[in-house]
């Protein structure tokens, strides 16, 4: 009795740590943003140190972002369907990710110019997350 006991308060505890929340989504966004100024510094600075460091924050935390539990356990289809839109999110992590890389190995070659272009293409995909998902 004090092991099945102990094993579903184990489990609750557990289950309750893996909760993602709005608060933990605003630390990650903050996160990103921050990475996000540490890699054009970097350009600016002609530092590639500081973009590898903004590009490893970056790739990071940009794979944590996934819908809070409000949003995964509405009750409206659509708007679930909105919110939740999964797909739409990974497409985007791994577009991010990608391009990342990119900017760090133009930056590292010294085409500082394709670096920024890629840095603009994450921006795009940052944005596009906000308007249809997050609707700003």
């Amino acid at each position: 009795m004090k092991k099945l006991l102990v094993g579903c308060i184990a489990m609750m505890t557990f289950g309750l740590a893996e909760e993602y929340t709005q608060a933990d989504r605003i630390f990650d966004m903050q996160k990103m943003a921050q990475a996000m100024q540490d890699m054009q510094s970097g350009f600016f600075y002609n530092n590639l140190d500081i973009v590898k460091a903004g590009a490893k924050d970056l790739k990071e935390t940009v794979v944590k972002i996934r819908p809070i539990k409000k949003e995964t356990e509405n009750k409206d289809v659509y708007e679930r369907w909105m919110t939740n839109n999964t797909a739409m999110t990974k497409r985007i992590q791994r577009k991010i990710e990608q391009n990342t890389d990119d900017i760090v190995a133009r930056f590292s070659d010294g085409d500082a110019t394709q670096a920024l272009q890629f840095y603009s293409k994450i921006s795009s995909e940052c944005m596009k997350c906000h308007i249809r998902l997050r609707k700003w």
